[in-house]
């Protein structure tokens, strides 16, 4: 058998079982029926004529060989893409439509402005969606969105660790600051030391998102755990919480501060932030179209971050 024996489609099945550990959430990413995706990885161990899946629970995971092809699949993807880009760059400019995806905040930030850009590039239609998910999700979404913003703390994060192959393109830093009521003993001042937060009732996101670790880094830094009252991951609704005296929060600067009720104070002594990325996945990477985007992305997030001073 030859490598041009393998279906490139059960190929890209493959990986999607191994990236969402089964056939059935494999089958909804891929909008086939759990039939086929099941026919696709039947035939496809026919043909290298050993083991690519095993059953772990009620989920599946690949075997050694099938991560192995898996990886290869990805290359296999890459070379189509590039060769379908190649006859692209004679046809004047490129035309297509590209899916996006950003978490809440995000797109609240960013996806006007590149809706608006793209517009006038012409001939490519952006089709856009939000998404949080928890911090290790991210890269999945890549299966079935060309571009996915997503978030991770100034820590670095790598976003291939979930076992998922994606390019990143690194955004923006957005500073994340103590938002408190207007009233509040803290208010006024030009920054904020962590110790002087001990004791005070926080509106946490939930665990696994990006903010939470920041939230840890500065209970790290005062010394003492924050008494968490609330969980809530809409950013909106945490500031009306904050608005309201119901606790205080690490709220984005960039898209949170607009209420009168609020004020976003920066900490001192702890590099708080979020840094921004899009992520691709390698051979959607080689599509024109997508290219453009993402220039038009990196281009906006730029100008973001120069017209946002400092509270």
């Amino acid at each position: 058998m030859s490598a041009g024996d393998l279906d490139p489609r059960a190929l890209h099945t493959l990986r999607a079982v191994g990236t969402h550990g089964g056939v059935t959430a494999a089958a909804s990413v891929l909008h086939l029926t759990p039939s086929a995706v099941s026919q696709q990885l039947a035939g496809l161990q026919r043909d290298v004529g050993v083991a690519l899946t095993e059953r772990v629970g009620r989920g599946l995971r690949l075997t050694a060989a099938g991560q192995a092809l898996a990886d290869a699949a990805v290359d296999v993807a890459v070379a189509l893409e590039r060769a379908r880009a190649a006859a692209e760059t004679f046809l004047g400019r490129p035309e297509g439509v590209v899916s996006v995806s950003a978490f809440q905040s995000g797109a609240q930030l960013l996806l006007p402005g590149l809706l608006t850009r793209v517009a006038a590039l012409g001939g490519i239609t952006l089709e856009c969606s939000d998404e949080d998910v928890a911090q290790d999700e991210f890269a999945a979404l890549t299966d079935r969105v060309d571009v996915v913003v997503a978030h991770r703390p100034d820590r670095s994060h790598d976003w291939s660790a979930a076992g998922v192959r994606v390019l990143t393109v690194p955004l923006l830093r957005e500073p994340l600051d103590v938002a408190v009521p207007a009233g509040h003993r803290l208010a006024e001042r030009e920054a904020i030391d962590p110790a002087d937060l001990v004791g005070e009732d926080w509106i946490a996101v939930r665990d696994g998102f990006p903010v939470a670790t920041v939230l840890a880094a500065v209970a790290t830094t005062s010394g003492g755990a924050p008494r968490i009252v609330h969980r809530i991951n809409d950013f909106h609704v945490v500031e009306a919480f904050v608005a309201a005296g119901h606790g205080i929060a690490l709220l984005p600067r960039y898209t949170s501060g607009t209420d009168p009720r609020v004020r976003l104070v920066p900490l001192a002594g702890v590099r708080a932030g979020r840094r921004i990325d899009a992520l691709v996945r390698p051979d959607r990477a080689e599509r024109l179209v997508v290219r453009r985007v993402l220039a038009e992305l990196e281009d906006l997030a730029g100008a973001v971050v120069g017209a946002r001073p400092r509270p």
